[in-house]
């Protein structure tokens, strides 16, 4: 089992910068590859950035490539999303996300556990 709490979320101008941490408990989470979704008013939640088990790879959505960066400290059961250059499209709540299985996820169907959530408002 793994429970996820994430922070840093808020309020911050077209331009800005954020980072959103989400910390991990649970013994599998230096097995687990972690992720980061972002659901708008209205919309689906979807994919934004991917970080394997032990950090050598990352993938990431192609509206945030170049702008976020995620990481991971396994000695701190911690992930973190770096997000820079944010615009108001990016406006939304921000679930982390662990994979118990073996792989990365995607996609909501390839993730065994979620957190609460954290609000990101880009104002422009």
């Amino acid at each position: 089992q793994v429970q996820l709490v994430e922070s840093g979320g808020g309020l911050v101008q077209a331009g800005g910068s954020l980072r959103l941490s989400c910390v991990a408990s649970g013994r599998t989470f230096s097995a687990s590859a972690m992720a980061w979704f972002r659901q708008a008013p209205g919309k689906e939640r979807k994919f934004v950035a991917v970080i394997s088990w032990s950090g050598g790879g990352t993938y990431y959505a192609d509206s945030v490539k170049g702008r976020f960066t995620i990481s991971r400290d396994n000695a701190k059961n911690t992930v973190f999303l770096q997000m820079n250059s944010l615009k108001p499209e990016d406006t939304a709540v921000y679930y982390c996300a662990a994979r118990r299985r073996t792989g990365l996820a995607y996609t909501s169907t390839q993730v065994d556990y979620w957190g609460q959530g954290t609000q990101v408002t880009v104002s422009s």
